[in-house]
């Protein structure tokens, strides 16, 4: 099955916003809304309905991330990376489950979805995970990892290969922006060498 051209923009914005988040760009955001955009209507098509109201999320907070990145640091300033504090970090694991919880129990009663656990998990992990990510903590990447790995599977038994090979890409930007995002959290010059690479 040939890929639409719906598939194909959201293959490309999609690789170039997580690339800007990789170097935190804050054009990732608006060009993370016309991503959204797309996706909406793919998977909306394609009946997954957990990740169409997923996109919907994403458009609202990806606003909330664009003020955020500028204005909700120290002082009104720019947001820094961070750590999210271990106590915190337990409730969003458990906000993880919550939302798995309900997002299937309401695909099984109101929808004809065929995977509604793992579509639920997938978009829970999403929807913590970009929260995360307008508060530039960095466990957010750890979480994208995981629901990309998810992702991948379904969208190649939704035969969505475009867009399968594009999370493929996803994880390793999110790779890459664990590392990065980690040196900024130490402070070191970007571009510098990880000490975990300079040993290898």
């Amino acid at each position: 099955m040939m890929p639409s051209w719906i598939e194909l923009f959201g293959f490309v914005t999609g690789a170039a916003c997580v690339a800007l988040l990789v170097r935190q760009n804050i054009w990732n955001w608006p060009l993370g809304i016309l991503n959204n955009v797309a996706f909406t209507l793919l998977f909306y098509r394609t009946g997954l309905y957990a990740d169409v109201g997923l996109q919907g999320f994403y458009i609202a907070i990806s606003a909330y991330g664009w003020w955020s990145w500028l204005h909700g640091g120290k002082d009104h300033g720019a947001l820094k990376v961070s750590r999210v504090k271990p106590m915190l970090g337990l409730g969003l694991l458990a906000a993880v489950g919550l939302i798995t919880a309900l997002l299937t129990w309401l695909l099984r009663r109101y929808t004809n979805s065929t995977v509604p656990v793992l579509d639920s998990l997938i978009t829970a992990l999403s929807l913590v995970a970009q929260f995360m990510m307008t508060r530039k903590w960095i466990e957010n990447w750890a979480l994208w990892i995981t629901a990309n790995c998810l992702s991948v599977g379904l969208l190649i038994y939704k035969r969505l290969y475009v867009t399968a090979g594009l999370y493929l890409v996803y994880q390793v930007l999110c790779t890459l922006g664990w590392l990065e995002w980690r040196r900024a959290l130490r402070g070191e010059p970007e571009g510098a060498v990880s000490p975990e690479l300079s040993a290898g």
